[in-house]
């Protein structure tokens, strides 16, 4: 079996506009894509329509033990973590908070495993605190080609900065160019 390759995007306040813009400019991916938005349950159903409207891909809500798959969107639900379990599949999980959030950014790219899998890609988007920075830190670990918004189109630069600040970020680009750059390396 051909192993996935694999983009993980974590985002927070004003994600959703960031990604309606981000969306409508990706083909079908040859990559499974994990959006971890920070997102309470309930918000997270309409949050999938409105990707859905604008994604070439379809997109749907994470369940347990859901397997990645190329060309298809998951988010992760509101209120539990998203786990990678061998990079393959997902595991849903109660937890405390973490960086005072639910999912959690970190706790999903912190389970990423190396050497199994395709190609993994690390986003971060807008949003505040700094969620994402030990999870993009760890993933260019692993061999993963990582990004972060630049401060000019995020809502809020919190999170991308804090990611670029690791030192462990490739590329720092306004969202039009986080489009190219992704079908450039999964197109």
């Amino acid at each position: 079996m051909a192993l996935t390759n694999l983009i993980v995007i974590g985002s927070s306040t004003g994600g959703l506009k960031v990604l309606e813009v981000l969306f409508p400019k990706l083909p079908v991916l040859n990559a499974a894509v994990v959006i971890v938005q920070h997102i309470t349950p309930l918000v997270d159903k309409s949050f999938v329509t409105s990707l859905q409207r604008v994604s070439a891909m379809p997109v749907a809500l994470a369940k347990e033990g859901d397997l990645l798959q190329s060309g298809k969107v998951l988010l992760a639900p509101g209120g539990v973590h998203l786990y990678f379990v061998n990079n393959q599949s997902i595991h849903l999980a109660a937890g405390e908070r973490v960086n005072s959030v639910c999912p959690s950014i970190d706790v999903s790219m912190l389970s990423l495993c190396p050497g199994k899998g395709g190609k993994m890609v690390g986003v971060i988007l807008t949003g505040m605190g700094r969620d994402g920075a030990d999870g993009i830190a760890h993933m260019k670990k692993c061999g993963s080609v990582t990004i972060a918004q630049d401060q000019k189109t995020s809502v809020i630069y919190g999170m991308p900065k804090a990611a670029a600040e690791t030192g462990a970020v490739d590329f720092v680009l306004p969202t039009e160019r986080i489009a190219a750059k992704l079908k450039e390396i999964c197109g």
